[in-house]
């Protein structure tokens, strides 16, 4: 069966956030690329993997821990992880390796949304479940 769009634009997560400058700063930090932004609406990148900002503040997370999370593979996760103590982005859970075969954490963005960032242990396969 044919695709009825590429399989990077499928799937695509939007975000609803209180402030689309702050956002944009601590996503390109990660390295996230923006594509474009037009008013309140911000379209960016992860490899080729589309990802939206949007900035509606009536609409932003307020729980204390996030309702959901992406997961972003990365070669070197201890590289990011230096990165999110940089930030002082919290985390909701700290570096480790996992008995699912990634080593992982989970940071919020400022307005609350959690990042998975993994890398396979060398034992499992990239597309383990987590």
């Amino acid at each position: 069966m044919a695709s009825f769009v590429r399989s990077e634009e499928q799937l695509v997560t939007e975000v609803f956030v209180t402030n689309l400058d702050v956002s944009i700063d601590f996503y390109r930090t990660l390295g996230f690329a923006v594509l474009r932004r037009e008013g309140h609406f911000a379209e960016l990148s992860w490899e080729d993997h589309l990802f939206f900002l949007d900035e509606s503040p009536e609409m932003a997370c307020s729980h204390p821990h996030p309702q959901a999370n992406i997961r972003i593979m990365v070669p070197d996760v201890d590289r990011y992880w230096r990165l999110a103590e940089q930030l002082r982005a919290p985390i909701i859970s700290e570096i480790a390796d996992r008995p699912y075969g990634l080593r992982d954490f989970i940071l919020t963005d400022p307005d609350g949304f959690g990042l998975r960032f993994a890398t396979p242990l060398s034992s499992h396969s990239p597309n383990s479940h987590a």
